[in-house]
């Protein structure tokens, strides 16, 4: 017999199978549009191999559950009628099922490092973290061009930031779905390699739909920029920015993320 908890879990499961499959819809859609490019296809095999994984767990859940009650209920007429009562067996434990993400944050003793291993600090592995010892919340730096990506990674680590750098849009949507809401503000150049920054920001709105992200670009179209606005852009930081723009914008709009909607 369901119970008000197995109910719970398995409308909060329903919905995150739910979001997994338009996942699954728009990154099939991606990669029909842009053939040959690996990435998609690798994007697209991670969420199927999840969706069915979810689709087990809440299939397990349920049975389970029914098989349970229903050897209760025979074990009940057994012992009515015979004298003794005879056990249910036990409900199988579903190793499966995916409990709520918790991220805990781990000290590391370096400034600026990879993520050595699947879960450090909830980031991917091979991530490079600047400042992950800092006092400030996670940035996500989604930046192509080296150069441009070490100076503003530096001026945030500077000022106490933890600076996660994704060099194209399929890292960043790696980091952001891993990291979840550690991700204090998202700041995305618009021309990336393959998928622009108008591709990713869509992205990151299907995984959080209250992400921050600030678009950081020298000649992005004010049309993409309007678009993306009206979808909750938070900012535009127009290229080459100063340290001076930088944390201002930056400061900003974390600190306008923090104010209660009314």
């Amino acid at each position: 017999m369901l119970d008000q908890e197995d109910l719970k879990w398995i409308a909060a499961t329903s919905t995150e199978l739910n979001s997994i499959l338009q996942q699954v819809s728009r990154y099939s859609d991606l990669a029909r549009r842009h053939r040959g490019e690996h990435n998609y296809i690798d994007l697209l095999g991670e969420r199927v191999e999840l969706a069915s994984k979810t689709a087990q767990s809440l299939f397990d859940r349920v049975t389970s559950q029914i098989l349970a009650g229903a050897a209760k209920k025979s074990a009940a007429a057994r012992k009515s009628s015979a004298g003794f009562t005879v056990m249910p067996p036990p409900a199988p434990q579903d190793k499966s099922v995916r409990s709520p993400r918790r991220f805990e944050l781990k000290r590391e003793s370096t400034t600026d490092k990879k993520a050595t291993a699947s879960g450090t600090n909830g980031v991917p592995v091979g991530t490079r973290v600047k400042n992950p010892n800092g006092s400030r919340e996670y940035i996500l730096l989604v930046e192509d061009e080296p150069d441009v990506a070490d100076v503003a990674s530096e001026m945030l680590a500077e000022e106490g930031y933890r600076v996660v750098l994704a060099h194209d849009g399929f890292d960043a949507l790696k980091i952001y779905g891993q990291m979840g809401k550690q991700i204090g503000l998202v700041i995305l150049d618009y021309f990336l390699p393959v998928i622009d920054g108008d591709a990713v920001f869509e992205e990151l709105k299907s995984i959080n739909p209250d992400v921050n992200v600030v678009l950081s670009s020298g000649f992005a179209e004010q049309s993409k920029i309007g678009s993306m606005l009206a979808q909750g852009l938070r900012g535009f930081i127009p290229k080459p920015y100063g340290r001076a723009k930088l944390l201002e914008q930056v400061r900003s709009t974390l600190d306008a993320a923090r104010q209660p909607q009314r």
